[in-house]
């Protein structure tokens, strides 16, 4: 494996970041996970633009323009001769002191990985995820915007930690009024009377970029998708669920808490948004090799 670490490329062995890097640190960086399929990077334009906006949040300096980024992006894939995968894209603070002063990071560091990637097995997809109710509520936007995808990700490993301790694939993440956010890594949609929701991103919920596809599908399939506030009652009593994600693509939920969703199969609205979400990343894809 070849991996991109600030403008070489290194052996899996040889790729090294240093000690003192703000991103080991303390988490200070951001990342985009990006799939390629039969050799087109699904919504690649996209996913870099929001790795920028999430550093331009924070006040990091990349130090490289977005299409540099596309650049390398696709340069990484072709280093490695892959044509399927998925991409791990980090933009860290870079190396400074032990401290938590950002402006003693001289320069950010970049690192793009090239691989494979399976969130859940594949039958999970046939017959659908269990999930259960998180403790762990997602931090509040006052605290920091859930757009921004920061390296700091312990809040969402804790509550997968209790997902996985109560039987569950999944948790599912309220914020601090009660509110469904997202789950540990995904958004949710529910399915009632052939109407579609999912929370909005002012309830914790990062802005999806296969949410947004969905969105487009959705209309396509004459059902807009609405965004309004769901409690876990939308879950329990709806009549299909489904889950997105660039690493878990568009996955049937079938129970929330021991409760079964719907008749606790996969619906068929739910199926139909897996097939047409798997034809748009050939639709809507960069090509690697040209």
């Amino acid at each position: 494996m070849k991996i991109y670490l600030d403008g070489a490329f290194y052996s899996e062995s040889e790729a090294k970041i240093s000690v003192f890097d703000h991103g080991l640190l303390y988490g200070d960086g951001v990342f985009e996970g990006i799939r390629f399929y039969g050799g087109g990077v699904f919504r690649l334009t996209e996913h870099i633009e929001r790795l920028f906006d999430s550093a331009k949040a924070i006040h990091l300096p990349i130090g490289m323009s977005v299409e540099e980024m596309i650049d390398a992006t696709l340069r990484t894939i072709r280093e490695n001769e892959l044509r399927d995968g998925y991409i791990r894209l980090l933009v860290t603070r870079g190396v400074g002191g032990l401290g938590l002063n950002p402006y003693l990071c001289k320069k950010a560091s970049v690192i793009i990985i090239a691989s494979k990637i399976q969130l859940y097995p594949e039958e999970k997809y046939t017959a659908g995820l269990k999930m259960a109710t998180c403790a762990t509520r997602r931090p509040t936007p006052a605290a920091l915007s859930p757009a921004v995808k920061s390296l700091n990700y312990l809040n969402n490993v804790m509550a997968k930690v209790e997902a996985l301790n109560a039987g569950a694939d999944e948790g599912l993440m309220l914020n601090e009024q009660g509110y469904v956010a997202e789950c540990t890594g995904d958004n949710i949609f529910v399915i009632r009377r052939g109407r579609i929701s999912t929370p909005p991103v002012s309830a914790g919920a990062l802005p999806g970029i296969t949410r947004d596809t969905i969105f487009g599908i959705a209309e396509e399939l004459g059902s807009p998708v609405v965004e309004e506030s769901l409690t876990r009652y939308e879950i329990y009593t709806a009549d299909e669920c489904f889950l997105t994600g660039t690493a878990a693509e568009v996955i049937p939920a079938v129970e929330l808490d021991g409760r079964p969703i719907g008749d606790g199969k996969p619906g068929p609205i739910t199926q139909q948004c897996m097939k047409l979400f798997k034809d748009s990343t050939i639709s809507c894809a960069t090509p690697v090799y040209t």
